[in-house]
């Protein structure tokens, strides 16, 4: 597939099969991430992959408003995908000017937020390679970091930034309006 096809066809899917994602496939999807461009090449983003019913269980209670909010499709979608990745970021690489260690001096003024670019870029790569595959994928940012920081035993020199179902679609949702390209 093509990236304009893979770009023009992805969707965000919220509703999935069961059945598991091949090892191989998985591992292509990693690497999309692993090539994506990021400040000074910190490459910052760690990847999480979660597969354990009970796990997943755990990551949907930690979205805001509870997974028994009645119009939540993400909790069910973070519990059915076979897959869901828990992207975080490292503290103190993308953003700074290099002086000696890593971290110092922010270099734009949006300080250490830079990392958000970073594994944004990263995750955008996993979509649409994951998509590419034949699989599909939806972007999560509304729950509690913490507590899925908890849940994943991530470090405090950690951010916790999206998690991301994956699977095989069990939906094939239409596209959406976009602007027009004079309204941006």
């Amino acid at each position: 597939m093509d990236v304009f096809q893979a770009i023009n066809e992805r969707r965000s899917i919220r509703k999935y099969r069961t059945d598991p994602i091949p090892d191989e496939y998985l591992q292509t999807i990693l690497e999309a991430a692993r090539r994506a461009p990021s400040w000074h090449n910190t490459q910052c983003w760690r990847l999480v992959i979660v597969r354990d019913p009970d796990t997943k269980k755990l990551l949907s209670e930690a979205l805001k408003g509870g997974p028994s909010e009645a119009n939540n499709p993400a909790s069910d979608a973070i519990q059915r995908a076979p897959v869901v990745i828990v992207a975080c970021a490292l503290k103190g690489r993308s953003g700074y000017l290099r002086k000696g260690e890593m971290g110092g001096i922010p270099a734009t003024d949006k300080g250490e937020w830079w990392f958000m670019f970073d594994v944004a870029l990263a995750m955008q790569n996993v979509s649409l390679a994951a998509h590419a595959l034949g699989l599909g994928t939806v972007h999560i940012g509304l729950f509690d970091s913490s507590k899925v920081a908890d849940i994943l035993g991530i470090p405090d020199n950690v951010a916790v930034v999206e998690m991301m179902p994956m699977g095989w679609p069990d939906e094939k949702p239409q596209p959406r309006r976009r602007k027009e390209i004079s309204q941006f």
